[in-house]
């Protein structure tokens, strides 16, 4: 199923992170295709604070992954986008991450896509002008 949302300001974005929080539906790997500058990480800064997490989100751009700990649950955010080949993903372990259990949110997901569990959700980002966006949830 499939949930489509459009905001007009960053002050609706709570509403997107609350969707994609309910339409988890038991699955723990959530994937954000969307170009550069599209707000993947203000998105997963949002759903981190909904969920408990305290910590300052940022991208992980260097270190590839990052913990915060929600109330219930432990959040992970990766940021792909530094890696070239699927062998560095494996590397670092994000395939005992997937397996964990525990909340995973990627970035750049295309760059890993062949290590994507076939229940993956999606979050695909439309930017449709300087502060408008549409998400489609899937």
């Amino acid at each position: 199923m499939e949930k489509i949302l459009e905001i007009s300001s960053l002050d609706e974005l709570d509403k997107v992170a609350e969707a994609v929080i309910e339409s988890l539906d038991g699955r723990t790997i959530v994937a954000f295709d969307a170009p550069m500058g599209a707000g993947k990480t203000t998105l997963i800064s949002r759903i981190a604070a909904l969920l408990g997490a305290e910590d300052d989100v940022t991208s992980p751009t260097f270190a590839i992954v990052n913990q915060y700990q929600g109330t219930s649950r432990t959040i992970y955010h990766f940021d792909m986008y530094r890696i070239e080949r699927v062998e560095e993903a494996l590397d670092f372990g994000c395939e005992e991450y997937f397996a964990s259990g525990d909340l995973c949110l990627v970035e750049w997901p295309e760059k890993i896509e062949v290590l994507l569990p076939e229940d993956t959700m999606v979050v695909k980002i439309e930017i449709l002008s300087e502060e408008e966006r549409r998400f489609v949830i899937r």
